[in-house]
């Protein structure tokens, strides 16, 4: 990052607390499986039965209680943060690839005869894919294909929402290298004869490359989002693989009487998503402080 940038980032108290959140929630989701010690999907018979045969609350043995099967919160609440972070982190790059690749090339032949397809320029194709694309609501989108899958595992999640997340990555990156393509820099490298690979590669990638990591990051909070959805409708990764939906989906019937069900898991993506949107936020305002 650039010094003018890190020291712009470093002021905003809100990407601070956006960096420490998400700081903590990665470290939760490398040691806190180990450090919980208990196994997520067994059943603690002994000590995770409360009055009545009901959960139990907060206590020495589960830091968080036990849900309605007896199985250590603090331990899903783990597990799920490093399911949630796989998916999310492999589902924006995906779609921070898919997006990238669009924009550009969409951005680049905007205009340019040479690149005309079915009576359209590429530019016009493009967008006007992205465009039908953008017409469907995504939660709804992702939920239609999920519910459409037979088996739903870790890594068809991840990529149904890379698929279906480009779109407006697409738009946004189309929009900056419309800007760069007209900049000096690369009117004198046409003008050598530089190829339009080398030059996309050399000086409108690098140029580009703030917008993605803000939406990249921002994308994530947006993926962690889609997956509890997803597994809170049951077209997510499938139990007994605890994620923070389902953990939601199997407490919710027991909000009364083990409110710390619904509590753990719904505080995690509150805390994940802003996290990742103050980062977001704090990352645009330092790579490009002239952006509203």
């Amino acid at each position: 990052m650039d010094p003018r940038a890190w020291s712009r980032f470093r002021r905003n108290r809100g990407a601070l607390l956006g960096a420490g959140i998400v700081g903590g929630l990665v470290l939760f989701a490398l040691f806190g499986p180990a450090l919980s010690g208990h196994d997520p999907i067994a059943s603690d018979f002994a000590n995770g039965r409360g009055a009545f045969g009901l959960p139990s609350g907060p206590s020495a043995e589960h830091l968080l209680g036990t849900d309605t099967l007896f199985r250590d919160q603090l331990s899903r609440l783990a597990h799920g943060a490093r399911l949630s972070l796989q998916i999310a982190f492999a589902a924006s790059g995906i779609a921070l690839l898919i997006g990238a690749t669009v924009g550009i090339l969409a951005g680049w032949s905007e205009g340019r005869a040479w690149k005309r397809l079915f009576g359209l320029d590429l530019d016009t194709l493009l967008m006007r894919f992205v465009d039908i694309g953008l017409s469907f609501p995504f939660l709804l989108l992702v939920m239609a294909i999920g519910a459409a899958l037979d088996q739903t595992s870790t890594t068809t999640i991840f990529v149904v929402l890379g698929l279906t997340g480009w779109l407006g990555t697409a738009r946004l990156v189309r929009s900056k290298t419309l800007q760069v393509r007209e900049l000096d820099f690369v009117n004198a490298s046409r003008a050598l004869g530089q190829t339009t690979f080398w030059i996309l590669v050399k000086h409108v990638l690098p140029n580009v490359a703030g917008v993605l990591v803000v939406v990249g990051t921002i994308s994530i909070a947006q993926m962690i989002i889609a997956e509890s959805v997803l597994s809170y409708l049951n077209v997510g990764v499938q139990p007994p693989t605890p994620t923070w939906g389902r953990m939601l989906y199997e407490g919710q019937d027991s909000y009364m009487t083990a409110p710390w069900l619904l509590i753990a898991p719904g505080a995690a993506i509150l805390l994940a998503v802003l996290g990742f949107n103050l980062l977001g936020e704090g990352l645009r305002d330092a790579l490009d402080p002239r952006e509203p």
